[in-house]
């Protein structure tokens, strides 16, 4: 075991912040890509990852769900992360002499009113981390980056505003992967079972594969489609239901499932963050 959780992008991205709320214990393990997380886990570097897969006003993001299932890794928990943007500064520099600011395009949609209000010119950086790290190198007392305060401590940085987001309700949910699923893990809390799946070519299979799920009376919270291999005829679909496979009521409902699939990839079985609800 080496203790260790990957994540992608710099140190003090969100990512980062959602690994030190999640696993504190851990050391946090910058990587470039996606990809790259899922190969420093699955080479043993690191025990876990550390992956994010929505977000509440963007929506899912991009890629993910079509590197998770050849992925060799498995869902063993999620995180629902609150999403605070801060403007952060030089030190010593005080706010009304800020005149950019600089961060990922989507966080600088996130915080149209704040800028407004102080006339503050957004610029867009690769992203939020990285805005910062630039912010602190460049040393300009007039630009700042909207980012994390751990991105403000990492690179010393000043917490000029804190939680300037236009709404207050932006999360994005992460999923923690390892190279081992874990279905004994029970226990008070609910249960989550996440897995992809192609219907047959007959018709209606899709309405006839979910019938199962409502006759059994599991709950669906997520049911997405994205294309494979950019075939718009070879489409696949990625679920999220709560219960766990060994409930009975859930085992009916796979079996019914795999009657009208082709192929079913189950990705993990994880308690429910107590965020979810």
């Amino acid at each position: 075991m080496t203790n260790k959780i990957a994540f992608q992008g710099e140190p003090g991205a969100y990512s980062h912040q959602a690994c030190h709320d999640a696993r504190p214990d851990m050391e946090a393990v910058p990587c470039r890509t996606f990809e790259d997380v899922i190969e420093t886990v699955r080479k043993g570097d690191a025990d876990l990852a550390m992956l994010p897969v929505e977000n509440s006003t963007y929506g899912r993001v991009a890629d993910i769900h079509r590197l998770l299932p050849d992925s060799g890794l498995h869902i063993v928990d999620e995180a629902f992360v609150r999403v605070h943007i801060n403007l952060l500064g030089v030190k010593g520099v005080r706010l009304d002499q800020i005149k950019t600011a600089m961060s990922h395009t989507v966080l600088l949609g996130q915080c149209r009113d704040f800028l407004r209000e102080h006339d503050i010119h957004p610029v867009v950086g690769a992203d939020t981390a990285g805005s910062a790290m630039h912010v602190a190198d460049e040393g300009d007392i007039t630009q700042a980056a909207l980012a994390s305060e751990l991105a403000g401590e990492i690179y010393g940085l000043e917490l000029l505003a804190r939680h300037i987001e236009d709404h207050d309700k932006n999360t994005t949910r992460f999923l923690i992967m390892s190279r081992e699923m874990d279905m004994k893990r029970r226990g008070d809390v609910m249960m989550m079972t996440s897995f992809v799946f192609r219907v047959r070519n007959i018709p209606a299979a899709l309405y006839k594969a979910m019938g199962g799920f409502a006759t059994n009376g599991v709950n669906m919270t997520k049911l997405e489609s994205y294309m494979v291999d950019g075939q718009f005829t070879a489409t696949q679909f990625y679920a999220d239901i709560e219960g766990h496979p060994d409930d009975r009521n859930v085992q009916l409902a796979l079996e019914e499932l795999d009657y009208f699939t082709d192929d079913i990839t189950l990705l993990g079985v994880y308690p429910a963050d107590l965020k979810r609800r």
